[in-house]
């Protein structure tokens, strides 16, 4: 395998499937299929997940909604995402870990990174909830905090778009699609892959971003196995 320990991070609109929002079952147990793949082949997994299926903060503004507030209440949407994700991967027998950065001991295990690094070790799945448990910083940041923090060999960005183009390939059909992109190469042509504060720490923390189409049933081991799928970000 390409890669041993991966921090793969999926938004909670890939949840929704053809729905307009909250969670679509089969799109969740495909996932979850797949993910079960990865971790039989020996790939320790971390995983990062959204919350925009359910709220998203910065929405919430424009309905007169407090930022901060607004942002919180995204945050407690990641953690009903990560329940559902954490009870779809054990229907598969995997064994898994829901860590929180907002403590909620009912529910999930407070994040602390020795012991999220333990979890990986013995081969369960760990799901970050909670965003970095701070306002004003997205679900992008908190999945490059997290994969520096455990020393992640790379971070999977699963879209439902098969790489980085240079233009939206849903709205010029001359778009073309990069194998491979540089940091500096992103920032100079514009293009938007995560949000800056995500990108320039992943940028200084020297962290490859694979970003693929997760929704294609199979990209997920074909891209741990080494193929080319999707676009390589690196310094």
């Amino acid at each position: 395998m390409q890669y041993k320990r991966i921090l793969l991070k999926l938004s909670g609109e890939a949840l929704m499937g053809d729905r307009t929002h909250g969670i679509d079952p089969v799109r969740i147990s495909d996932y979850a299929k797949e993910i079960k793949e990865a971790v039989d082949k020996g790939i320790e997994i971390a995983i990062v997940i959204g919350g925009g299926n359910i709220y998203r903060g910065v929405a919430g503004v424009s309905n007169g909604i407090d930022r901060v507030q607004g942002d919180y209440m995204g945050m407690l949407a990641t953690i009903i995402n990560g329940l559902a994700l954490q009870s779809a991967i054990e229907s598969e027998g995997v064994q898994t870990r829901l860590l929180t950065a907002i403590k909620m001991e009912q529910v999930a295990e407070p994040y602390i990174k020795r012991k999220a690094v333990r979890h990986l070790e013995k081969g369960r799945v760990v799901i970050f909830s909670g965003g970095t448990g701070n306002p004003f910083f997205t679900t992008d940041t908190a999945a490059v905090l997290r994969a520096a923090e455990i020393n992640a060999d790379v971070i999977l960005k699963g879209t439902r778009v098969d790489g980085i183009y240079t233009a939206d390939p849903e709205k010029d059909k001359n778009a073309t699609k990069y194998d491979t992109i540089t940091y500096k190469e992103v920032m100079n042509n514009g293009l938007k892959i995560m949000d800056m504060t995500a990108f320039a720490l992943s940028d200084d923390n020297n962290l490859s971003i694979v970003v693929f189409d997760m929704n294609t049933k199979g990209n997920l081991i074909k891209l741990l196995s080494g193929e080319r799928i999707g676009t390589l970000v690196k310094n």
